[in-house]
C-alpha cells in the first residue's frame, strides 16, 4: 500500500518528537520503553520490537478498558524492553492502524469496536490486515476475521475474547439475591423499592448495540432469570444499546428513568457512562453495577460490583509469545475465561463495608457470597451461558422469568 505524503511526514514527525502529541497526524500518541525515569530497578534489555495500544472513543485515562490495556503495555515495556505506543485516533482507528503499521510496529492493539477496514477493506482499498501481513493485529470483544464458513481469513488478525458472560450471569444472580433481601442486608440512608410492591426490576445501559455489549446483557440476564426462578420471582428489564461511551449526564438520565421504573439495580456497559449512572445511584439512595476495572469504590455503598474486563491480561500474554518468537503458534481467537483472572466479578469488599452491622445483615451477606461462588462452580458445567461474542444467539424465551421492555 502506498504511504501518503501525509504518512511520511506523521511518521518523521514521530521519530522527532518521541513523547509529543502527533496531532498533525489525526492522531494523540505517547510513546515510551523500558524503566522508568528515576527507576531504581535494572532496566531490561533494550528489544527491538514494538507494540501499540489504539484506544476507543473513551481514551487511555477512562480508568477501565482502555487505561488496563495502557498498564499492560507498560508492564511488557518493564520486563522486556519492547517499545510501546498510546494513540487516541483523531482521524479514525483505520488511519492510525496504518500509520502504525508502516512505522513497523509488530503487534498492535486495537481497542474501538472498528473492523471493516481492517478485515473487510472500504473505499474500494484492500483489507490492512493483507495489506501488511508482517503485522500482528488484535481486535477485541469479537472475531469479525472468519469467512463465510467459519475460516480463519487472516493469520495475522488475533481475536480477543473475555468470557464476560459468564460474569455478567454472576452479577445477573447477585442482583436478584441482594435486591430481595435489601431489607434485611441495608441499613437506613438506601431508600430501595419494595421487590413485593413494584421493584423486581433492573436496568441495563450498554454503548452500543453489538456483540461486543449484548454479550454482557446476555448473560446477565440469564443470571437474573437462573436466581428468579430458583425464588419464584419475576423480574422486569429494561434496556438502552446506545449510550455511547462518554455522555456521564446521559448515563444518569437514563438511569433516572429506570430507578423511575422500579429498578433499584442498574449495570452500565458504556465507558464513562457509567459514572453518570453511578452517580444516580447515589443520589436516589440505590445501586448500580459497573464494568471492566474494580470500580467498586467510585461512589463507596452504591456500587454494587464491577465486572471485569482486564485488558492487561491479554497484553501481556500476547506480548510474551511476541517476545519468545511464539506468535504465530498462538490460535487466532484467545478465549480469557473466569480462571484467567481476565474477568469475573469483584470480591465484594466494598459493598461488604455498607452490609448493615445487624447478626441478620451479616448472616444473610455470608449467605448470599457462597451462593455465588456455588455459582461460579457450576458456570461451564450444569450452568450453560450464552456467548454473543462466538455468535450464538440469544433465545429471551429461555428466560420467563424475565421480562425485557
Amino acid at each position: 500500500m502506498k504511504r501518503t505524503l501525509k504518512k511520511v511526514l506523521c511518521l518523521a514527525m514521530a521519530a522527532m518528537m518521541g513523547l509529543s502529541a502527533l496531532t498533525g497526524c489525526g492522531n494523540k500518541a505517547a510513546t515510551s520503553s523500558g524503566a522508568p525515569a528515576g527507576s531504581n530497578a535494572s532496566a531490561p534489555a533494550k528489544s527491538d520490537k514494538k507494540i501499540a495500544i489504539v484506544c476507543d472513543t473513551a481514551g487511555q485515562n477512562d480508568n477501565g478498558y482502555n487505561q488496563a490495556a495502557v498498564n499492560g503495555a507498560k508492564e511488557v515495556a518493564q520486563k522486556y524492553g519492547v517499545q510501546y505506543k498510546v494513540v487516541e485516533p483523531t482521524n479514525g482507528v483505520p488511519a492510525a492502524l496504518e500509520a502504525l503499521a508502516d512505522d513497523g510496529y509488530n503487534v498492535i492493539f486495537s481497542l474501538e469496536y472498528d473492523f471493516d477496514a481492517l478485515i473487510k477493506g472500504v473505499g474500494g482499498a484492500k483489507p490492512i490486515a493483507e495489506s501488511y501481513p508482517n503485522t500482528t493485529f488484535v481486535v477485541f470483544n469479537d472475531n469479525p476475521n472468519v469467512t463465510s464458513s467459519g475460516a480463519v481469513k487472516y493469520k495475522n488478525v488475533i481475536s480477543v475474547l473475555f468470557d464476560v458472560h459468564e460474569a455478567s450471569f454472576l452479577a445477573g444472580s447477585l442482583s436478584v439475591l441482594v435486591n430481595e433481601n435489601e431489607k434485611t442486608l441495608f441499613a437506613d440512608g438506601y431508600k430501595f423499592k419494595d421487590p413485593a410492591s413494584g421493584g423486581r426490576a433492573i436496568g441495563f445501559i450498554g454503548g452500543t448495540n453489538s456483540n461486543g455489549i449484548t454479550v454482557f446483557s446476555d448473560g446477565y440476564i440469564q443470571g437474573i432469570n437462573y436466581m428468579a426462578k430458583e425464588l419464584g420471582v419475576k423480574y422486569d428489564f429494561y434496556a438502552k444499546y446506545d449510550a455511547g461511551f462518554t455522555d456521564s449526564a446521559l448515563g444518569s438520565t437514563v438511569a433516572g428513568t429506570y430507578y423511575d421504573k422500579g429498578a433499584n439495580i442498574v449495570y452500565g456497559v458504556a465507558g464513562g457512562v457509567g459514572e453518570g449512572i453511578t452517580s444516580k445511584a447515589k443520589e436516589v439512595g440505590r445501586l448500580a453495577i459497573q464494568v471492566d476495572a474494580n470500580k467498586d469504590n467510585q461512589q463507596p455503598g452504591y456500587v454494587l460490583t464491577s465486572v471485569l474486563k482486564n485488558t492487561n491480561v491479554p497484553v501481556v500474554t500476547i506480548c510474551a509469545a511476541m517476545v519468545n518468537n511464539k506468535l504465530s503458534t498462538m490460535q487466532n481467537v484467545q478465549s480469557y475465561s473466569l480462571s484467567s483472572g481476565a474477568t469475573g466479578i469483584t470480591d465484594l469488599s466494598e459493598i461488604s463495608k455498607h452490609i448493615a452491622s445487624t447478626d441478620a445483615a451479616k448472616a444473610k451477606w455470608k449467605e448470599i457470597q457462597a451462593k455465588i461462588t456455588e455459582i461460579r462452580g457450576k458456570i461451564g458445567t450444569e450452568i450453560k451461558v450464552v456467548n454473543a461474542q462466538a455468535g450464538e444467539k440469544f433465545d429471551p424465551s429461555t428466560c420467563p422469568n424475565v421480562t425485557i421492555k
